[in-house]
């Protein structure tokens, strides 16, 4: 059977697929993806997987995508990311039985993804990209999609787009921020762009950004155009949102660590999503949040789950007429709604039951720091702050170093060379020095090994003994003349 392309491959393949949960890092598994397609979602992502880590190693595979066979999670398109074009097909290969479409990450703007050199840190690099599509659209008997962020320019986002769309992808989504939009500088995603990338195409394309209820969805069509909406932070807020609903959180709680009873994943994951599911009631029991931070069994999340939902349903017994929700929320803590994150400037209140003054930031750290001020800090430097009270992030502060004098690091401040202790070991090495400031003893070695030689030939041979003894005679007696 040919392999499907563009709008056939969407209508036929995917199902039309309007409704769509986005791939994200230890997040959409197995058990969170049948949750969401139970409450509306039509589509699923995997986790974003390495490409590389994929290909080599089988339990990676066995972990992420070969464990329990499962029908009801289709359709579904596996994300990878990767720099090679060899590799990334290589991967695919392997994955394409399992999945519908594999699926290649251009939108992930993390370090990690900057170290690793992929994700949306390819998006200038259009020629390899090309190189790694019509490898991919060539070899894989699926179809091959992209995801990608946006640049700054609405024309230069175009020409990306058509680029891609020449190359093989036959599905475009895109997230309407540029890789510098993350963590608290994230700010609002652009439909102008992603409106101009639809009309640019003739691929289906679905939009992502500014997702948190089925409203925003509708909208979103409406004015884009797009096939399908993806959804990530607001998916896991609320895993219904593709129903229209503001369920209880400890229903969507329930179910899903249902879910995970019959298809188990890390701790870890279980951990995070109750935290996105709990996170308006987990600023109010600080508690609780601290004991959902340090459980170590499923069991114990499944008894802190249900002493949240204690707390929550004494409280609404407790409940005055006409009581609205506090801090601003548009529902009462206990009911799945969008968690709005706070800006760069925002002080953010969620530690203490009353917002009141240990306002921290949110779950990234600012990119720039301020003055050393704590609440600026990111909570790595906060938590060194609690340790050492005195200590100071102030750059201008920190104490002055000597650059060595072959490649620039701080040298050893007693170091003969005046060298760092890298640049030292080579010198002293190559001289036969020694460097006592770096604990560099070539010289001294060298020494030591040509005398322990001396004596061994020594004890072999004792003849050379005695002539040793008589030569060091005349020397004595040469020496005693010379000095009359």
């Amino acid at each position: 059977m040919p392999k499907l392309r563009g709008e056939a491959f969407w209508r036929e393949t995917l199902r039309s697929a309007h409704y769509v949960v986005a791939p994200m890092v230890d997040q959409s598994e197995l058990a969170w993806r049948l949750l969401s397609r139970r409450h509306g979602a039509q589509l699923c992502y995997t986790p974003m997987l390495h490409a590389q880590v994929f290909l080599r190693d089988a339990n990676y595979r066995r972990e992420n995508l070969y464990g329990e066979a499962c029908p009801e999670d289709r359709p579904l398109i596996v994300q990878f990311c990767a720099n090679d074009p060899e590799v990334f097909v290589q991967a695919a290969l392997l994955a394409q039985d399992y999945c519908d479409a594999i699926d290649l990450n251009l939108g992930c703007p993390q370090m990690i993804a900057k170290r690793g050199h992929y994700g949306a840190f390819l998006q200038e690099e259009w020629d390899l990209l090309q190189r790694m599509i019509l490898l991919a659209n060539e070899k894989l008997s699926v179809p091959i999609t992209c995801k990608i962020r946006v640049f700054p320019e609405i024309d230069k986002t175009v020409k990306y787009a058509q680029m891609l769309e020449k190359a093989g992808c036959q599905l475009l989504t895109v997230h309407g921020r540029t890789k510098e939009q993350k963590g608290p500088l994230a700010g609002v995603a652009s439909w102008e762009h992603i409106q101009a990338v639809r009309k640019a195409v003739s691929i289906p394309v679905f939009a992502n950004g500014n997702i948190q209820c089925l409203r925003d969805v509708e909208e979103c069509i409406r004015k884009t155009g797009v096939h399908g909406v993806m959804s990530a932070e607001g998916n896991l807020h609320n895993p219904a949102l593709f129903e229209g609903r503001n369920p209880l959180v400890w229903e969507m709680a329930e179910e899903y660590l249902e879910i995970v009873q019959k298809y188990p994943c890390p701790l870890s994951y279980v951990r995070a999503h109750l935290f996105k599911l709990w996170h308006h009631t987990l600023q109010v029991y600080q508690q609780l949040r601290e004991e959902l931070a340090k459980v170590k069994t499923l069991e114990g999340i499944v008894d802190v789950n249900r002493e949240l939902k204690l707390r929550c349903q004494e409280e609404i017994a407790n409940q005055k007429e006409g009581e609205k929700p506090k801090e601003g929320l548009p529902f009462f803590h206990w009911i799945c709604q969008p968690y709005i994150r706070p800006g760069p400037k925002e002080r953010c209140k969620e530690n203490g039951a009353s917002g009141t003054e240990k306002g921290v930031r949110g779950k990234r750290a600012l990119e720039e720091e301020e003055d050393g001020n704590s609440e600026l800090l990111s909570k790595n430097k906060q938590k060194k702050k609690l340790r050492n009270p005195n200590k100071s992030f102030d750059p201008s502060l920190k104490p002055k170093y000597a650059k060595c004098d072959q490649c620039g690091n701080p040298k050893g401040n007693k170091c003969v060379f005046n060298m760092c202790r890298g640049c030292c070991k080579k010198r002293a090495f190559k001289e036969t020095a020694d460097c006592p400031g770096h604990g560099l003893l070539f010289k001294t070695k060298y020494e030591k090994s040509l005398s322990w030689q001396s004596s061994q030939r020594v004890i072999q041979n004792p003849e050379i003994s005695r002539r040793g003894a008589v030569d060091v005679g005349e020397t004595a007696v040469l020496e005693a003349a010379g000095d009359r």
